[in-house]
């Protein structure tokens, strides 16, 4: 098992300013990541270019199956190589791709772009949450992850709701290339921002040798790797990289994998992670339908959008207290926000847009929480690679909810299409309620066997 780097004095749980530090960089990294004025009118700069609505749906597909293909090498190279330079390359990707979607608007030009993106994505997806949670526990604070990580996703929702109504008029000042430039200039913050990301965590390809030299009674006192403090020397993006990234590669992937395999907690907390975040992050893509179908007016969709993005803005905001939730109350969690998701779905009223807002509440949290709990499970040096399977599990997961919710969707309403994906989360409900009931057993009777044994060696004292 591979040590953690000893805590720096005055920066332990009691220290602020190397967590808020850590913090305030995190929301500011995921504002300025969500912050892009093409988000809204993307769609509409295909279509105008020539598009075919196939032709779309194909950038879709080709988008998320970058993801899929370069989630989990991503995630062992992040475990072999620094997290935070990772982070800061990836945005430089992302400006690149709207850079050729404004100057040379295509369909190949599009296809490059999404490439481009999904590459972001899976560069960021595992390193970002493996960065942040091993630098929260090396200041004595994992358990704020949970909490800090809900208010970044929440920070990363209101990015797109304060860019919502600026793309109107930037988009009216000088059409798609202002839009584009301001996403690029966004896309550029966001990489600046990422180089003040701390990392202070051993090479991959010293963790042996480490291990090594800190066998025995003087664990802990070893020399420390970092200066502790994110500054001065341990400063720079490569302070982390190991000296055989191939090597360190293959090694931390190996290792991923290999916990996954072996530690039965690691893998249901995998499980969790795409039964969760799939359903909803997908039909997120269809609430615009949804809205429209109650029969809204066209103009009043954005505000009706508004109030679903609020409820999962609020979701992540709740992610502190939820992390008192027990196995039990996590399903309960689930259950309540599938069914008001159906039942505000299935009435097809501008009333049960609220119902809905409040499942995303819901979902936003559950998310939150699943990824929380395996953070938490995660016990060895690839903390990324795990963290990327997830991230595998719920793109596959996302690519099959569209295909379904096209075949469905085809054939009756939005509304009872959502209200049927509903189910999955029931089931999913069902099963944590049973798990939760049979670990309380399992501790019910560890109790009562203690008590047996205490009653027993009373008596036979004399």
């Amino acid at each position: 098992m591979t040590l953690s780097p000893a805590r720096v004095p005055g920066t332990g749980p009691g220290s602020g300013p190397a967590v808020r530090r850590l913090t305030a960089t995190l929301y500011g990294y995921a504002f300025l990541d969500d912050f892009v004025l093409l988000y809204p009118v993307y769609a509409l700069l295909f279509s105008d270019t020539g598009l075919t609505v196939w032709q779309i749906s194909s950038l879709f597909c080709l988008w998320s199956l970058t993801g899929v293909l370069l989630e989990i090498p991503s995630g062992a190279w992040a475990d072999a190589v620094s997290r935070r330079l990772l982070l800061w390359f990836g945005p430089l990707l992302t400006a690149a791709g709207f850079t050729l979607w404004v100057l040379a608007p295509s369909y190949w030009a599009f296809a490059l772009g999404f490439v481009l993106w999904g590459a972001k994505g899976a560069l960021g997806s595992g390193a970002l949450e493996a960065l942040v949670y091993e630098e929260l526990d090396r200041l004595g604070a994992a358990d704020r992850y949970g909490a800090v990580m809900g208010r970044a996703r929440a920070a990363g929702l209101v990015a797109v709701m304060a860019a919502m109504p600026l793309t109107g008029p930037v988009y009216a000042f000088g059409g798609y290339p202002a839009v584009g430039l301001a996403s690029v200039l966004a896309c550029l913050l966001t990489a600046a921002t990422a180089t003040r990301f701390p990392e202070h965590r051993a090479p991959a390809g010293e963790a042996k040798d480490v291990d090594a030299c800190r066998a025995g009674p003087g664990d802990g006192t070893g020399e420390r790797l970092g200066d502790g403090t994110g500054e001065g020397p341990g400063e720079g993006l490569g302070d982390t990289v190991s000296n055989t990234p191939g090597d360190g590669w293959a090694r931390t992937l190996r290792a991923g994998l290999a916990e996954a395999r072996g530690n039965r907690s690691v893998r249901g907390a995998l499980l969790l992670v795409p039964a969760v975040t799939a359903v909803w992050g997908a039909l997120d893509e269809y609430t615009p339908l949804l809205v429209r179908d109650t029969g809204v007016a066209e103009s009043a969709v954005p505000n009706w959008l508004l109030l679903i993005w609020a409820g999962a803005t609020v979701g992540g905001l709740l992610a502190g207290a939820g992390r008192r939730l027990g196995t039990g109350g996590f399903a309960g969690l689930l259950a309540v926000s599938a069914v008001a998701m159906a039942a505000g779905a299935w009435v097809r009223t501008p009333a049960g847009i609220g119902l809905v807002a409040l499942a995303f509440c819901g979902f936003q949290l559950a998310s939150v929480l699943a990824d929380a709990r395996l953070q938490d499970r995660i016990g060895g040096t690839g903390r990324a690679t795990l963290t990327s399977v997830a991230g595998v599990g719920t793109d596959l997961t996302t690519i099959a909810v569209y295909g379904a919710y096209g075949v469905i969707g085809s054939a009756t309403t939005h509304g009872a299409a959502f209200a049927l994906f509903a189910v999955p989360y029931l089931v999913t409900a069902a099963l944590l309620a049973v798990v939760g009931k049979g670990a309380g057993e399992k501790r019910t009777g560890g109790r009562r066997a203690a008590r047996a044994a205490r009653t027993s060696g009373s008596r036979a004292r004399p």
